[in-house]
């Protein structure tokens, strides 16, 4: 006869190769102090593996074919997708001048002072307006990587100003699949999470936009501003423009494309042959962002099939007492979930009707408890070193993502505004 505590053992080992991960990648590369010492994509390989020959009562190719479902998932394949236009237009507006137009543009407005804030209000107000962090990047990073260029801002700071600001529409907006995820699963509406949710993630936008304002942007001192070529900002207007009329990411970044080639032809920047180059050299540059995402995957997958998420919804759940107990395990629910699947609309779906049923039996209003799996959700996720944001930004600044996590602060306020307000008793 079998008993419950050994079962709960095997399941608890099928977390172990994001643990290895996590050691090979972000301890290792704490410890050298050397972000770039292992690759981010052969930690991945190699926790892989080992998360293949850990699965128990499968033949080796049912392993494989496993591995290989996780990595090609339909949200797996949909981000390669993004990462694949994404480079190419990223790389297409830089040859055609868009980058450099851009650029001149922000610092005729901003002060270089107040680059860093203007940024990260720019942020919030697209992926508010968007609903999709990932959307907000591939949007604002190749200007945030042209910023850091002109003004000597670090890449890794201008990157993680975008990173955060993404993050809040992702958590607040009407149209974020986190939103509809969190409130569909726990059965209250969309209005009414939003009043809960921006009791939370005011402040925490509020304390990060003062932090950038008072600090500044630190040893910016006067910045020679070039004449901007008007013409060659159309492409990143149209984006913003086509991306704030709700238009899909996919659709975006083909437009994107095609609005660089057609004025790239027309201004010179290249010809035919050469813009297909460019093209092409912006595909291949994300190569490792490609190789990283299906590797994750497909980990991921196998430790969801080994039962490593059901160890943690089981262990989390048994000893709950009073409604801020029950919060503060919905809170560690979805957080673990997310670094199990390092997507945070998943973590919400797999926890979120286990979360409505802990809502119910102590207490918990759903409206709070929908509030807490969007903003632990996106607290978890734009910490994540291998989770498609941060791989993103780090991809189009060419840049490793543990040195953009040095420079996260919103997401950081943003978790301790969350966890503060377990603790604040509200009425409605």
């Amino acid at each position: 006869m079998q008993h419950p505590e050994p079962a709960c053992a095997g399941r608890f080992m099928a977390l172990t190769p994001l643990l290895l991960f996590l050691a090979l990648y972000l301890l290792t590369s704490v410890l050298v102090g050397d972000f770039y010492k292992m690759p981010i994509t052969v930690a991945f390989a190699a926790a892989s593996c080992y998360a293949v020959l850990l699965l128990r009562g499968l033949r080796l190719q049912e392993r494989i074919e496993c591995f290989s479902a996780g990595a090609a998932d339909t949200n797996i394949l949909q981000m390669i997708w993004i990462f694949v236009l994404a480079g190419a237009f990223a790389q297409s507006a830089r040859a055609m001048g868009a980058v450099d137009a851009t650029v001149a543009l922000t610092l005729h407005l901003l002060p270089p002072h107040f680059l860093a804030a203007g940024l990260f209000l720019a942020a919030c107000f697209v992926s508010l307006s968007v609903g999709t962090s990932v959307g907000t990047i591939v949007a604002l990073m190749p200007v945030a990587s042209g910023l850091a260029e002109e003004t000597g801002l670090g890449a890794p700071f201008l990157a993680a100003v975008v990173v955060g600001g993404s993050f809040f529409g992702d958590n607040l907006s009407f149209i974020s699949d986190t939103t509809i995820a969190a409130t569909r699963t726990q059965g209250c509406g969309l209005r009414d999470k939003f009043r809960v949710n921006l009791r939370i993630v005011a402040p925490a936008a509020l304390l990060t936009l003062a932090l950038y304002l008072f600090t500044g942007a630190p040893g910016v001192g006067p910045v020679a501003v070039d004449a901007v070529a008007w013409v060659k900002v159309v492409p990143y207007l149209l984006v913003l423009v086509a991306a704030l009329l709700g238009l899909h990411v996919m659709a975006v970044l083909l437009l994107g494309i095609l609005t660089t080639g057609a004025i790239g032809l027309a201004t010179a920047s290249f010809d035919l042959f050469g813009w297909c180059s460019e093209l092409g050299a912006g595909m291949v540059g994300m190569g490792e962002l490609i190789i990283t995402t299906l590797l994750a995957g497909g980990m991921l997958e196998t430790i969801r099939r080994g039962g490593g998420i059901d160890y943690l919804i089981d262990r989390l759940t048994r000893r709950l007492r009073g409604p801020r107990g029950a919060q503060g395990a919905i809170a560690a629910l979805v957080c673990l979930a997310n670094l199990c699947t390092a997507n945070n609309t998943i973590a919400i779906l797999t926890v979120g009707p286990i979360a409505a049923d802990i809502a119910d039996r102590f207490g918990v209003d759903r409206r709070k408890s929908a509030s807490l799996l969007d903003t632990f959700s996106c607290f978890t996720q734009g910490l994540l070193p291998y989770g498609a944001q941060m791989l993103m930004a780090a991809g189009l600044a060419a840049i490793s993502p543990l040195e953009i996590m040095a420079h996260l602060y919103y997401p950081l306020l943003l978790g301790l505004c969350a966890v503060a307000a377990i603790f604040v008793r509200r009425r409605r």
